[in-house]
């Protein structure tokens, strides 16, 4: 049983380390689009679609939703889709990306 304890808790430290490193790709690149105003949907979606699965760490959160604003100015609909599927897969009590109604960002 120690052992299963033990297996756990390193994937989980794993887990974490993984989006440490997820944050550290991912930031330079969700500044650029934000600082060049970048307005391409699909390079923006295509980047949110491979922060999203590191949305348990609380820095990528910040990064997803602040990359999800910056979509939110030219494309609301995509921007909402974006923040719909967070909520869905990891806030379905809307308690950590705000309010949960599915129509607003």
């Amino acid at each position: 049983m120690k052992e299963l304890i033990d297996n756990i808790k390193a994937f989980g430290e794993s887990q974490q380390q993984l989006a440490q490193q997820a944050v550290q790709l991912y930031h330079p690149i969700a500044e650029q689009y934000i600082i060049e105003n970048c307005t391409d949907s699909n390079q923006i979606a295509y980047t949110l679609a491979f922060m999203f699965e590191f949305c348990f760490d609380e820095q990528m959160l910040t990064l997803y939703r602040k990359l999800c604003r910056h979509l939110y100015s030219f494309d609301p609909e995509a921007a909402i889709d974006y923040v719909n599927a967070y909520r869905e897969r990891w806030d379905e009590e809307g308690k950590r990306f705000g309010n949960n109604k599915k129509d607003e960002l």
